[in-house]
């Protein structure tokens, strides 16, 4: 496998095409610009909830202004899906300026494995290292075990940690009074799944897992869901998901039992997975998603 190459324009967060999705409750859009994530900003009577920063301080930057101007005094808290630099490397920019929530898990992901994203990042290419100048890694404010429900004040929005499926420490925010779920990067519009896996550095990635999570949100049938990446919809975003990571291990398992290398199935996979979804973004990440599922194969 190659080593990932970012080709695109730098990833800047715009304030603009600001959505409503509910009763004080906004989506900032990506504007379908690779490593930029949809950015929510939630309201209660007495605080405003922050979902995801943008990458680096910059980006962090915009966010913090747009949501300090959103909240019109009221506190201000934050939390990131999941610890990728997209989603959390401006977290350090809300120091003194919002409570920095995570759950344990992705805590955990920032303090082992953080130094080593924001160096591969840097690597990428100059638009990201760019936005990356002078990124620092965040300290949360607080961690937390298990669901938490947080207080915004006559609504309260529940961080729920999913377990293992993209990274180890993804969380899915849910505003249920609403009916809308922020899934981070277990979700995406008009893209393959992305798969971290980076052996022998970062192998926590469980194709087999992300699909029970898929599942599992399914189930719930959200009004909205407001994916990582791609355009905010409805529940369907989560059933495309979930489709593909099916497809992907059946198509993977089924040359693996018949003792075909790895690089065969790649390619044939591969191959197949742009027939059937041609208009998907990130073909890139058809190759990782094999490899690991050829990994857990394995163990399976």
């Amino acid at each position: 496998m190659s080593e990932p190459r970012f080709t695109g324009p730098d990833p800047i967060v715009e304030i603009a095409d600001v959505r409503e999705l509910g009763r004080d409750l906004v989506v900032v859009p990506d504007r379908d610009v690779d490593l930029v994530p949809n950015i929510g900003v939630i309201g209660g009577t007495q605080s405003v909830l922050v979902v995801e920063t943008g990458m680096g301080p910059l980006n962090a930057e915009k966010v913090l202004a747009f949501a300090a101007e959103y909240a019109k005094g009221r506190r201000i808290y934050l939390t990131t899906t999941h610890f990728h630099p997209e989603h959390a490397f401006g977290a350090a920019t809300f120091a003194g300026e919002a409570t920095y929530l995570v759950n344990r898990a992705q805590a955990e992901d920032l303090a082992h494995k953080g130094e080593g994203y924001l160096a591969m990042f840097r690597q990428l290419g100059e638009p990201v290292a760019r936005q990356l100048e002078g990124a620092e890694l965040p300290t949360p404010d607080e961690v937390y075990d298990g669901a938490f429900g947080l207080d915004l004040g006559g609504r309260v929005v529940e961080l729920r940690p999913t377990g293992r499926g993209h990274t180890k420490g993804d969380q899915v925010i849910s505003v249920p009074d609403a009916g809308v779920l922020f899934t981070g990067d277990l979700t995406e519009a008009g893209q393959f799944a992305i798969f971290p896996w980076f052996p022998p550095y970062d192998v926590d990635v469980s194709g087999l897992r992300w699909i029970a999570v898929m599942e599992k949100l399914e189930a719930e049938a959200p009004r909205v869901v407001v994916p990582g990446h791609g355009a905010t919809g409805d529940a369907r975003l989560l059933t495309d998901i979930r489709d593909y990571l099916r497809e992907l291990r059946d198509e993977t398992w089924r040359r693996r039992d018949s003792q075909a290398d790895e690089a065969t199935i790649a390619e044939e996979v591969s191959a197949l997975m742009i027939e059937r979804h041609p208009d998907w973004r990130g073909r890139e990440w058809i190759e990782r998603g094999v490899a690991c599922l050829c990994a857990e194969h394995t163990s399976a």
